[in-house]
């Protein structure tokens, strides 16, 4: 093929987006050195013996100085009886204070952990609330762009937040954020009051109903131009500080149709508000409820409108990474092996087979090369732990041709069955590869035990078929 057609093709241009956003994401994640998603060590985990219910967070940024002090109370149910310490995710914050009913509690600061020690042993079925004030200077997870009067988390809530930052802990949320007059923020669920304040303040205070893990916990604000449009059942709303109100409506023209679709396949159609904004640089974040990408890729999709896998792969993880996670990291390919599996489903939607047969065989080319470098590795990790780019490509690229070939072994009617029960089943919880392989099972009549040793819990799987392409729709 001549690079004019490559050029003028529009799967073609599609799948050189995905490439490139891919090798982005695994290096951009391998600066954080796997700190938002590291799992293992001999310390108990944060939050062992007891189940996070609620957060109340009181948040302030203050942008020119980089730094955010902050307030968060803690409701939990305890787990196990005669608990004396309850320990936290904290990052590099530093902790003021911990109370609970007005008492003074004690507690230290254990590398990135807040350990709280309780006035009296704790009893089983319990239902306590900590308070804890604290301040920060973080060094990520909040991105600070004072010179466009914006501020934005990404990717390590404990950065920002007091919590137990880890996937199968979830919990509802009582967010408000206190920024600088005339700039415009999105915050995780409803939007429940927003308030003028002295000093030249304003609060935005939100309301997250479905319990939610708190890496998706985040917020933007920013001097941004807003753009809107309807789904199904869906408010959306798209900002940027750089792109008109015409261009907003470009770069987002396909949002509706993205949720439509996933909704459909999922077996739950998305409800309430959907933001989508672009901000100053980030490889692309989903949160409860919205999603942060860069003002290039808003660029990028305005001059290239078919470069939208990285808008649909952030769309789908409304559904397939925070209404259903994985329970653990070392299973994070159901995350983002499902994300961009279904990202590619929806090219294959909006632009045909050939858009879905470009992502197929980049995925299948990425995992040569791991078997080739010996750098492949079970979909199910024992340990996540300061993931390599080589790890990241595990379960990314080999977690959506792994979701490729199911389909494939399956056939379309069996597959999308088994997607739908899948998801209406664990939606709003934690799930595992053995839950995933049940609803498979069930919806093909099937015994997947081999497909699921030779393809999820095997480091070197048997060759791959040389056909890639999916059968007809």
């Amino acid at each position: 093929m001549s690079q004019a057609t490559l050029q003028s093709n529009p799967a073609s241009r599609a799948a050189r987006g995905l490439r490139r956003w891919r090798w982005c994401m695994a290096w951009a994640l391998a600066g954080l050195g796997g700190a938002a998603f590291a799992q293992g060590g001999e310390a108990p985990r944060a939050g062992s013996g007891i189940d996070v219910l609620h957060y109340t967070a009181r948040i302030e940024p203050d942008l020119s100085a980089r730094s955010l002090r902050g307030q968060v109370a803690i409701r939990f149910q305890v787990l196990a009886a005669g608990q004396q310490q309850i320990d936290f995710d904290a990052g590099e914050l530093e902790i003021e204070s911990v109370r609970e009913g007005g008492q003074a509690l004690g507690f230290e600061k254990l590398d990135q952990r807040l350990r709280v020690k309780l006035a009296a042993p704790a009893k089983a079925g319990q239902r306590r609330e900590i308070e804890i004030a604290y301040r920060g200077a973080p060094k990520f997870g909040l991105e600070f762009h004072p010179e466009r009067s914006e501020v934005y988390t990404v990717f390590s809530t404990s950065q920002w937040l007091v919590c137990v930052d880890a996937p199968r802990e979830r919990a509802t949320l009582d967010l408000s954020l206190t920024v600088p007059s005339g700039l415009k923020a999105v915050g995780n669920g409803r939007l429940v009051a927003r308030n003028a304040l002295g000093g030249h303040r304003e609060t935005y205070r939100w309301r997250q109903d479905l319990a939610m893990p708190s890496y998706v916990y985040g917020f933007a604000a920013g001097r941004y131009r807003e753009a809107g449009g309807s789904g199904e059942r869906a408010e959306l709303r798209y900002l940027s500080a750089e792109m008109s109100v015409p261009q907003l409506r470009k770069v987002f023209a396909d949002t509706a149709d993205m949720l439509r679709f996933f909704g459909r396949r999922a077996g739950i159609r998305y409800t309430g508000t959907y933001t989508q904004a672009l901000v100053a640089k980030t490889i692309g974040q989903e949160h409860a409820g919205f999603a942060l990408m860069s003002e290039s890729y808003g660029r990028e999709v305005l001059a290239q409108p078919d470069a939208q896998a990285l808008i649909a792969h952030e769309a789908a993880h409304q559904w397939w990474g925070n209404a259903v996670t994985c329970r653990d990291w070392n299973e994070f390919w159901l995350n983002e092996g499902f994300a961009n599996f279904m990202a590619a489903a929806y090219l294959q939607h909006r632009y045909g087979e050939a858009a879905y047969r470009g992502q197929v065989e980049g995925w299948k080319r990425r995992l040569d090369k791991l078997r080739e470098t010996g750098k492949d590795h079970a979909l199910i990790y024992e340990r996540w732990l300061k993931p390599s780019a080589d790890d990241r490509a595990v379960v990314y690229q080999k977690g959506a041709y792994v979701l490729h070939l199911l389909r494939e072994e399956l056939g379309e009617r069996a597959f999308w069955r088994g997607v739908r029960a899948y998801t209406r089943a664990h939606y709003g919880h934690s799930v595992t590869s053995a839950d995933l392989r049940r609803a498979m099972e069930r919806a093909s009549g099937r015994d997947l035990g081999g497909f699921f040793a030779r393809w999820v819990e095997s480091a070197e799987p048997a060759p791959a078929r040389a056909a890639v392409g999916a059968s007809g729709r």
